[in-house]
């Protein structure tokens, strides 16, 4: 199974999308699936403030995990690989803005009636997740 279609069923699965996307990749670099799973648990939703989309943000911890490092040369090479995934999925998407990609602000209860009336998590969500993944996927990792 792709790591997208692996994400995407973790998502359907009731895991938020940025342990959704982490996890799916979590066997390459040496850390457990529970491990993942509790690392992207806090991001969903853009943090639940509609910030930075958590399929995003669980794309790039596993950007992290692949490039990440305390030296300088090994952090230049991680922020450039991010500043390039980031801009392709932009480019794609238009944003890498929660709220933007729904047309609403998860973190209001008028927003998050919003997502619920429009089912927004198992299209637009399950989309971001798909879409995040597949983008790694292109770009090697």
């Amino acid at each position: 199974m792709s790591k997208s279609k692996e994400a995407s069923a973790m998502f359907r699965q009731g895991f938020n999308c940025s342990q959704s996307v982490l996890a799916a990749f979590f066997e390459g670099y040496g850390i457990p699936r529970e491990t993942a799973l509790k690392i992207g648990c806090g991001f969903g939703g853009g943090m639940r403030n509609g910030e930075l989309c958590g399929a995003v943000s669980g794309a790039v911890m596993v950007i992290g995990l692949k490039y990440g490092s305390e030296d300088s040369e090994s952090k230049s090479l991680c922020y450039q690989k991010t500043k390039e995934y980031t801009e392709k999925f932009k480019a794609k998407k238009q944003s890498i803005i929660c709220r933007e990609l729904l047309g609403c602000d998860i973190s209001t209860a008028d927003g998050m009636d919003i997502a619920i009336e429009k089912d927004l998590f198992k299209t637009t969500c399950a989309d971001m997740v798909s879409s995040a993944a597949e983008l790694l996927e292109e770009l090697g990792y």
